[in-house]
């Protein structure tokens, strides 16, 4: 079953983020206290899946959950794999929307500065917060039919 492994927020941009026990996801705006909420903006809420990170680990690199910046850690689901607009729950109130796989790197992380590659551009998601709720490590995560 798929879910979630880590929840992780910081008040900082350009920084890891913090693993925390659960955080609150508001509705079209994100993570409640994470420099990256915005409601002027389809990158609300950004996941990653731990197989992406265990590829940097096996690349050598001592990273984990937050290190990317993703705001919640993943198992068990092929966000890649996912059409955007995508919907799928976390938990039992919050539903997310699929608005974009992976990212620009503008400036060039201490990851990639390390090792000469970073997952995030390519393996990172973004989400919209279509309803909000109070997410916590171990939560599932499921697709929702909404046809």
């Amino acid at each position: 079953m798929a879910h979630i492994i880590a929840v992780c927020t910081s008040t900082t941009k350009g920084t890891k983020k913090e693993t925390v026990a659960e955080g609150t996801i508001k509705e079209n705006l994100g993570f409640i206290g994470d420099a990256h909420a915005d409601s002027s903006t389809h990158r609300q809420v950004s996941l990653l899946a731990i197989e992406s990170i265990h590829k940097m680990r096996d690349c050598g690199v001592d990273v984990g959950p937050g290190d990317f910046a993703e705001n919640l850690t993943t198992q068990g689901i092929d966000l890649l794999s996912l059409p955007l607009g995508t919907q799928f729950a976390v938990g039992k109130e919050i539903v997310l929307e699929l608005t974009q796989i992976g990212k620009e790197c503008h400036t060039r992380c201490a990851i990639y500065r390390q090792v000469g590659r970073c997952i995030m551009p390519t393996e990172g998601v973004f989400a919209k917060a279509i309803h909000g709720g109070v997410v916590r490590t171990g939560d599932p995560i499921r697709i929702r039919d909404v046809g």
